[in-house]
């Protein structure tokens, strides 16, 4: 049975000449895109779902039933936030 390990690394020899490879010259390549697509595809459909969420919060505050006044969870002294 021939040795296939010497032509092995004679055709790899072959194939990085071919492509040029130069040890100073670093890309991410074809893989590092689609990482960072992938992320910012995910980074995309959070910040909608966050808008969705954010967008069915309710911030006026009910009035308390004894005191009628109404609550404040911060204390903020009766600054209310608007909606929109």
């Amino acid at each position: 049975m021939p040795d296939m390990s010497a032509s092995a690394s004679l055709a790899t020899t072959h194939l990085v000449t071919l492509a040029e490879f130069d040890k100073n010259k670093v890309t991410p390549g074809v893989l590092g895109f689609i990482v960072f697509a992938a992320m910012a595809l995910a980074v995309w459909f959070l910040m909608r779902s966050m808008n969705r969420h954010m967008g069915k919060v309710d911030f006026k505050e009910t009035a308390d039933s004894e005191g009628g006044t109404p609550k404040s969870a911060a204390g903020s002294g009766g600054v209310q936030p608007s909606k929109g």
